[in-house]
């Protein structure tokens, strides 16, 4: 299909989308501006109409944010000014209040080892902001599915590819609204999510059940109305990783991973997303480390003035905040360090620079090289107006925390929504004697809760398996479930096999009702799963 076919289909079927979730789907006239470093014989992205912006655009800052942002810069030393575009990762579960003043970071980034609880991290992140007399960046990777760093108390969400699977963008802009009122609740400014990211499939080893699917159409769809989500709960989304992750063989957390398409080629697929969401002014980007061939071959795409400057300000048309993925990551920092990595990142038109491997390194690296004349203090002052300018804006626009029920039930209907049976019949009790569970003892207690407050016998009946990510099949099971990527179904036997993209309360529940025959299975494979004779019922 040529760019310009592919592009139209895209707008068509977001245009459906964002009616489906409350937003304009009327198209501009306006297109993108098709300047700046990049060949003249590169394709153009954004060749049809943009579309009308959305709710994710309350998030951008206007005029009187930006003067306030410029005007905070304006009084910050060089060493504040280095440590104002830095977010960085902390240890332990206190607080991390002191490491942020002492080096005036721009905010801290939220992982597992951090949380004890949900008590204890809004505590956290309340001691940050009372703490810390300026505006933070608190961040947190909770994608729902195999990424989510708060789980203690927290309610949890299906992985991303539940919403290609169940194609219903009203339920995934609820359930990306609904973590996001938690988050806000618990004090987080920012969400990495969602997963813009195309998935090639089972040969994809990073991104898998993160992406919505391998159609760019969908998503397209699937990231706007989550990102819209996130947005309208006064959360900031950070949509990555771009160019695109899910068509490369490696994972930038260990290696440079190479990305050989032509730009052609990127332009009908991995940048679909990306280039849609940059129409309706989404916030933030963040941008992977991918040695992109056909446009700065040899250069992570997160260093990289042809791909940040180039691709997406001046040929995309993006004039949001700019974020790098993590350089602690081996993809960037065996080659380049904490120090150089972050001056290229600056150089290159990044605004934030996420996870450096040794902050003060990288924060006395930008001083370096802005009193060398290597960085130029106009670009690093760029970078933090732009990020204190989302930032103060952002703080006006936080909703009140939704209550667990409403997040619950957000969760429970995308599930039951995506709920896949590739294999077995469509309809009908499939255990009226009841089940034996194999798996994982977290997976198992689950779907046992589910299956006793159904009514299911247990320990007697039909034998099902569930399987998580990277698991083995195992033999001999009447039915098997992937909690994950479907791939597994495809080197199964069983004679009926389901995929529900997570293990969550909620999609277990969903997971009985349809074993029992009392609900349907109305998903549909988002990815192509070599060995299985249909898509879904």
């Amino acid at each position: 299909m040529s760019s310009s076919l592919l592009r139209r289909s895209v707008v068509g079927a977001l245009g459906l989308a964002l009616v489906a979730t409350g937003c304009s789907g009327d198209p501009s006239p306006t297109e993108p501006a098709d300047s700046g470093s990049a060949d003249s014989s590169d394709v153009r992205v954004g060749d049809t109409p943009t579309i009308a912006p959305g709710p994710a655009a309350s998030l951008n800052p206007g005029p009187e944010a930006r003067s306030k942002a410029r005007a905070m810069v304006a009084k910050l030393g060089l060493a504040e000014l280095a440590g104002q575009v830095i977010v960085a990762r902390y240890g332990g579960t206190g607080s991390p209040s002191e490491l942020v003043s002492s080096l005036h970071l721009g905010g801290v980034i939220v992982f597992d080892d951090n949380v004890q609880s949900t008590d204890q991290i809004a505590a956290v992140n309340r001691d940050l902001r009372t703490s810390v007399d300026r505006p933070l960046m608190i961040g947190v990777d909770q994608e729902g599915g195999v990424v989510e760093r708060v789980k203690r108390g927290a309610t949890r969400f299906p992985a991303f590819m539940s919403a290609g699977a169940a194609d219903r963008p009203a339920l995934t802009r609820a359930a990306a609204r609904g973590s996001a009122r938690e988050l806000a609740g618990l004090g987080f400014t920012t969400v990495f999510a969602p997963s813009a990211d195309v998935t090639t499939g089972a040969d994809d080893p990073t991104i898998g059940s993160r992406s919505a699917g391998s159609d760019p159409r969908l998503v397209a769809t699937h990231v706007i109305a989550a990102a819209d989500g996130i947005s309208s709960a006064g959360v900031m989304p950070v949509l990555k990783h771009f160019p695109g992750h899910g068509s490369v063989p490696a994972d930038s957390h260990e290696e440079l991973p190479v990305q050989v398409r032509s730009r052609a080629a990127l332009t009908n697929t991995d940048l679909v997303p990306f280039q849609d969401a940059v129409d309706i002014r989404v916030p933030a980007i963040m941008v992977g480390h991918i040695d992109v061939r056909a446009v700065d071959p040899g250069t992570p795409s997160s260093l990289s003035k042809k791909v940040i400057t180039g691709l997406l300000r001046h040929q995309m048309g993006f004039d949001g905040l700019v974020i790098t993925d993590a350089l602690d990551m081996a993809a960037v920092q065996e080659e380049y360090g904490a120090a150089k990595a972050a001056v290229r990142s600056l150089q290159a038109g990044a605004d934030v620079l996420l996870m450096p491997a040794d902050v003060r390194a990288a924060r006395d690296g930008i001083v370096a090289a802005v009193k060398s004349g290597e960085l130029k203090r106009s670009r690093l002052e760029e970078a933090a107006t732009r990020a204190l300018a989302h930032l103060i804006h952002q703080a006006a626009q936080r909703s009140q925390p939704a209550d667990a029920g409403s997040q619950a039930k957000s969760s429970q209907a995308l599930s039951a929504a995506a709920v896949t049976v590739v294999a077995g019949p469509c309809s009908g009790n499939l255990v009226p004697e009841g089940i034996h569970v194999t798996g994982s003892p977290d997976r198992v207690t689950r779907l046992q809760s589910a299956a006793r407050a159904a009514g299911v016998p247990l320990g007697r009946g039909k034998r099902v398996a569930l399987v998580g990510f990277g698991a083995d099949v195992p033999a001999g099971a009447d039915i098997v479930v992937a909690t994950d990527s479907p791939y597994v179904l495809g080197r199964s036997s069983a004679p009926v096999r389901i995929a529900t993209y997570g293990d969550t309360p909620g999609a277990m529940k969903a997971l009985v009702g349809v074993l029992t025959g009392k609900a349907t299975a109305p998903g549909k494979l988002p990815v192509a799963v070599s060995g299985v004779a249909r898509t879904g019922c």
